[in-house]
Parts: structure tokens; sequence; C-alpha cells
């Protein structure tokens, strides 16, 4: 089944001396495996969050498009793209029907497609070029690895800032390479990820030696096993911690949904109920996104409900409400609020497409009136900085969908931020995954940043994570309550935030350069030129 066998090596994935490095699979073996390999994708992340799924679903991949045309390449991926999106995403439905949601699922399946067929030409041109041994063992998946990087970090930047969820490194979040993320970062972590999967695939299936035998099964088990221990024995960064902070972080489990039809002044009157005033030594209190709902400056009402929560707790506190600016702008805003009343403030930088707003709404119109038309209100993305100063510290601010983008958690590192205070509201998808997935996105944001993390929600889920990715504080979902924790404050740098967008640039760059370095018209050129 291995090895260069030639014809005699039958339907097996393998050098088949022929010209083409590896031999396809059938269709009929190829199509339920990038299916499986979808599903089981999907599985890995929040619920049921089978993290260890991860590793068999990229090698279903894979297997499955090795060897393959560029057309069938592109079903493959498309079909697994669409068994990966279409359960893992499937909370976009929650209120405004199957449409939005197969039509992210489809999009981004899209792009898992396009993926595929660069690792299927990777599969064929690179190892053309390198038929080494050591080429196809390690160099060859660098380069799958590389490309798969590429394509997750396309799909999460376009279009309109794009859709950085499902990432392989995401699915990660409880697993024993989380700890990498301060090193490489969660796209860094899905190279190493997919790198590993490559690695064992090749030396299962693809591994001729020059003398045209293939290695013996121990040594490929025992090459495995380095590498998979090699990458587990990177210590945790070690993180840098300069006292604490005492935090109460209020879950109001008020009627916050766009769709539950609640009366002014109820979501406020939930967070304010909730909040325990009698707390003792409270240096900060944390209320959700959108969670004051009104702009304090605007509305009497809201102003004298925070000032009653500051006076009493002895602490300032940061809440969320939706602000209009004087020439009728709408920002999504979190704001410092102290006896002083309006401190500072920081503006949502990456209000939700379709959700928050309607990008090129003249056109969706035409095509989703009754959709588009329940979004009645754009909220246009913020300037300010995502780093606070309150209560003697400062505190890097995301707001809901903030937290899927790499560049606002850098700046929040490199602001100097000294914990993270994820605000959301959850409220829309009750009942579903988003939460839980969101949670642990946040949960790779710490581990990523070497930050303590507070993220609180409107409905749940809510808890406080350590800089290591540990929760030390949780409240139940759907609860209205509130949680008083003592959060380790950070003041060191992770080589993530310092470097990781970068690297992850320059990888995906280079897998895509050597892939067409490797192409066969380049090839051509380069042995005309030989030949002259």
């Amino acid at each position: 089944m291995l090895g260069r066998r030639g014809a005699a090596a039958g339907p097996a994935v393998g050098d088949t001396g022929a010209g083409e490095p590896f031999r396809a699979l059938p269709v009929g073996v190829a199509f339920p495996l990038a299916a499986i390999g979808g599903i089981l994708l999907a599985l890995s992340f929040p619920s049921p969050g089978w993290w260890f799924l991860a590793y068999p679903a990229v090698a279903c991949l894979l297997v499955a498009v090795m060897g393959q045309r560029a057309r069938r390449a592109a079903w493959l991926g498309y079909l697994a793209g669409v068994a990966f999106w279409v359960p893992a995403i499937s909370w976009a439905g929650r209120y405004l029907g199957p449409v939005p949601w197969f039509a992210l699922a489809l999009l981004e399946a899209a792009y898992l497609a396009l993926g595929s067929v660069a690792i299927a030409l990777a599969y064929r041109w690179v190892a053309r070029v390198v038929p080494s041994t050591a080429g196809r063992v390690w160099g060859l998946p660098a380069v799958v690895a590389a490309l798969w990087t590429g394509r997750e970090w396309f799909s999460g930047s376009w279009p309109y800032g794009g859709f950085a969820w499902g990432r392989v490194g995401l699915s990660q979040s409880q697993g024993p390479f989380t700890h990498l993320a301060a090193y490489v970062g969660v796209l860094g972590l899905t190279f190493v990820v997919v790198y590993c999967v490559a690695v064992i695939v090749s030396l299962a299936l693809v591994v001729p030696t020059e003398l045209g035998r293939s290695f013996r099964l121990p040594v490929r088990i025992a090459t495995a096993g380095l590498l998979v221990g090699a990458v587990l024995a990177v210590p945790a960064w070690p993180t840098a911690i300069d006292g604490t902070i005492r935090i109460e972080s209020v879950q109001g489990n008020g009627p916050a949904g766009y769709f539950d039809g609640a009366s002014p002044g109820e979501v406020l009157a939930a967070q304010l109920a909730a909040t325990d005033v009698e707390a003792k030594g409270v240096d900060l209190v944390v209320w959700p996104e959108a969670s004051a709902e009104f702009d304090p400056r605007q509305q009497p009402a809201v102003a004298s409900a925070l000032d009653s929560v500051v006076t009493s707790v002895g602490a300032p506190i940061v809440a969320g409400a939706i602000t209009q600016t004087r020439s009728g702008v709408l920002h999504n805003t979190s704001f410092v609020w102290t006896t002083d009343g309006w401190q500072s403030s920081y503006d949502k930088k990456r209000p939700v497409p379709f959700g928050e707003y309607v990008p090129d709404r003249w056109f969706f119109s035409k095509l989703a009136p009754s959709l588009i038309g329940l979004l009645q209100r754009d909220y246009t993305p913020g300037t300010k900085p995502n780093v606070l100063n309150v209560a003697g510290i400062k505190a890097g601010i995301s707001i809901c969908f903030d937290i899927v983008d790499d560049g606002l958690t850098t700046d929040m590192a490199r602001g100097g931020a000294q914990v993270i205070l994820a605000q959301t509201n959850n409220a829309d998808f009750d009942g579903t995954d988003e939460n839980l997935q969101q949670l642990e996105i946040a949960r790779m944001r710490a581990i990523e940043t070497g930050r303590s993390l507070v993220n609180i929600s409107t409905v749940g889920a809510s808890q406080v994570i350590d800089p290591s990715g540990r929760t030390i504080d949780k409240v139940p979902a759907y609860t209205a309550t509130s949680m008083v924790t003592d959060v380790p404050l950070g003041t060191g740098t992770t080589p993530a935030t310092l470097f990781s967008g970068s690297v992850t640039l320059l990888v995906s760059l280079g897998g895509l350069l050597v892939l067409l370095a490797c192409a066969p018209w380049a090839r051509r050129r380069r042995d005309a030129r030989a030949g002259s």
C-alpha cells in the first residue's frame, strides 16, 4: 500500500512513478471521506467541543484531495465545507431563518473549496519538485499547512472584514497544544495542527525513500511520536503577573435580544437588579454590551441609575450603550462612568455585517428585501483606541464580535492593557452554541495575549479566564447574577502579540509563492533557460 510500487500499488495513495506524485482516491471514497472530515471538524467545536476530532478531520480532508485535479478538489472541499459550516453555525438561523444561515455557510464553504484546490495542487506540483523522503515528510506538509493557514486568514479578512470563525486553531481551546497560542497566535496554532497532521499523513501514506523502499512501520510511528512530543515539550509562555483587581461582573439576564420586544429601560433594570451593591472591596464593576441601553449623557434616568451603582459599590463602572453623534452616526459604545460621570469610551470597531449594519444595503435590499428590512439601524465602526484607563489600570475593551479580530487583540496588548473586558450580548442566540463558541474564542485570546479576560454577557456564558486559559470564576447561563473575582493583572508581552500577525502573513504568502514556483509552467521556463 505504501511507497513506489507502480501499477501494482492499485488504488492506494502514493507515488505512482508515472508522472503524478500521488494517486488520487476514487470518487466513491474521496467524497464520503471529505464529508466525514467536515462533520468531524464541526464536532471539534462547542458543542460538543471534542477538540481531538480536529486531527482526524484535517487528515480526512488532506487525504481526500491528495492527487485530485483542481475541479474535483474544489468539489471535495466544498462538500467538506458544507458538512462543517452548516452544523457549526446553525445558530445563525435562530431568528432570521435558514436564508442567512445557509448563505453564510455556503459562502464559507467556497473558501474551503478554494483552499482545497491549492492543497491538491501542492500535493501534485511541490511533490514533483521535492521527491526526496525528507522533502515529502517535512517540506511538503509545511507548504500544505501554510496554504491552509492562508485560506483561514483570507476568509477572516474578506469581505466586509471577514468571518474569522471556525478556524482549526480555535477548536483547540481545551487541547494539549493550546499554550502555543501565546507563541504563534490562533492562526499560528492552525499551522501547527495542520502541519503535524500533514506530516503524519505523509508518514502513513506517501513516504518513498530515494532507494525505492518505504520507512518501516515502527520508524514511521516513532517519527510521528517524536514530532508530537517535540511540540508538546514547548513550555507554556511565562506570564508576568503584577497584582490583582477585584471586579464585579454582572449578568442581568434581561430581555436584551433584538426580537425580545423589551420596553425601554427593561434591560437596564435587569442589570441594576443583578448588581450586588453590597459587595466588599470591589475596584471595578463591569456590565455587558449595550447593558445601559441609552447614552447617559442624553438620558438623565440612565445617568442616575449609574450614579447609584458607583456610589453604592464605591467603584467605577464599565458599561455599554448605543450612542449617537451630533451628525446622526450610531455607535455601539463601551464607556467608563464614575462619580464624576462619563470619563472615556470605546466604539466597537467590528460591528457585525448583516447584524449591526448592512453593507451595500442598496444591493442586498433587492435580493432579500424582507430580511434586510428587519435591520433598520446601521452602526458605524469606531476609531478610538480599545484600551481605556479605569480604576487605576488599563483595560482592553472588546465588544462582542471584536473578539474574533486578530488585529484588535494585538492592539489591546500593545496598548498596555492589563486585563481584557470582553462585553457581549448573546441574547439573540440563547439556547444555541454561539455563546459557547464565542467563549472559547475569548479563552484563546486570553492565552494569546497573556492577559486575564472577563467574558461578561447579558445572558451567558459569563466567565473569568486567567492568562493560561483556565476558568477562575463563572456563573450559570440564563441567570440574573453577578460574580466578584480577584482578577490577575498581566504586565508581560507574548511573542504572539509582537510577531504573530507578520509571521502568519509571511507563512501564508510563502506557501503560495512556493506553490507557484513549483507550477508546471514555472518549471518549464526554468528548464528552457537551463537548456539554452
